[in-house]
């Protein structure tokens, strides 16, 4: 069943997210001390049976010089410096295990997918653990921390994932000049807050996007990770002004507003999970070039290998344009 506002009212949409006045200071301030570590890449490549690609075991300086892990994917012939994608991954999800993702080396692409600090880990090799919480958890960040901006579990993310790009700039293999980011889910709200963060990207794909629009997020589904606030709120009744506060330094809306990179979204009109009205939020504010597809009959799974060749197809378009 369709789960939001009509096609038609989605596209003239816009969200009530307001802006915090020192939301630009604040990021800055934040990333400011985070790139006061050098970002120190370092790879080891693994024994797989591989002909055609190289995977890396990768690590790099994020949030307070601590360690983020990620597994780094090349093709192993190529003329001159390659284009780069970085990824990030789904709710609860990690890197995952270094045979997954070969689409983007197989196509020419230096690929490096970002472990998410505190969830899913690898089955196959060390996690990234969040700020002194050792090892990985599966689900329920959404709160840690959420009274204050300074403590928001998704401060210490969002930073990671600006270092992920600073990271992958200083490979020997890459063009730092096309590097783009892209995610489904919590992995396209996270793109989308780089896209906000770093300028000259190449491109930003955010398929079925989490983390945008929360005032609107947070009270029209009953669905996670969302639906973790609202019972975060129904539990401590006096602390909705301060988890507001909040929740705006981290919505995908205020970063859209500040994006420039062609962008790619996707959205599904049967989507409980990450409800359109939400992904339309962002992508009515996003502020450079975009497109979207709308699937009418999916849920969260939304194109799913369709959208993985639109993405494709966008950051290989953005690729060829004239600079």
């Amino acid at each position: 069943m369709l789960v939001d506002l009509p096609l038609a009212r989605l596209r003239e949409y816009e969200s009530s997210q307001t802006e915090p006045d020192d939301f630009d200071e604040f990021w800055s301030a934040t990333l400011a001390g985070a790139r006061a570590v050098p970002v120190e890449l370092e790879a080891t490549r693994l024994d797989l049976p591989f002909s055609t690609i190289d995977v890396f075991d990768v690590s790099f300086r994020g949030w307070a010089g601590e360690r983020v892990r990620g597994w780094l994917r090349l093709p192993r012939s190529s003329d001159g410096p390659l284009p780069a994608v970085v990824q990030y991954v789904g709710y609860s999800g990690g890197r995952g295990a270094p045979v997954d993702e070969l689409f983007w080396a197989s196509s020419g692409y230096a690929h490096l997918v970002m472990d998410t600090r505190g969830q899913g880990g690898s089955p196959m090799a060390e996690g990234t653990g969040d700020s002194g919480i050792p090892g990985a958890t599966v689900g329920g960040v959404m709160t840690r921390g959420i009274e204050h901006r300074d403590d928001y579990y998704f401060r210490r993310v969002f930073t990671d994932a600006v270092r992920a790009v600073d990271a992958v700039r200083t490979h020997p293999a890459v063009d730092p000049r096309r590097v783009s980011v892209l995610g489904t889910s919590q992995g396209g709200g996270i793109a989308l807050a780089v896209a906000g963060l770093v300028p000259e990207l190449q491109a930003v794909s955010a398929s079925v996007p989490f983390l945008c629009d929360f005032p609107r997020a947070i009270r029209v589904t009953d669905s996670d990770p969302y639906r973790e606030i609202g019972r975060y709120l129904a539990a401590h009744r006096g602390a909705t002004a301060a988890v507001t506060r909040t929740l705006a330094y981290f919505d995908a809306v205020n970063f859209s507003r500040r994006a420039s990179a062609p962008a790619l979204f996707s959205t599904a009109l049967m989507d409980s999970t990450c409800p359109p009205s939400t992904v339309f939020g962002a992508y009515n504010a996003y502020s450079g070039p975009k497109d979207i597809t709308v699937w009418e009959f999916n849920g969260h799974e939304g194109g799913g290998p369709l959208d993985l060749l639109a993405s494709w197809r966008h950051v290989d378009r953005a690729g060829r344009a004239p600079r």
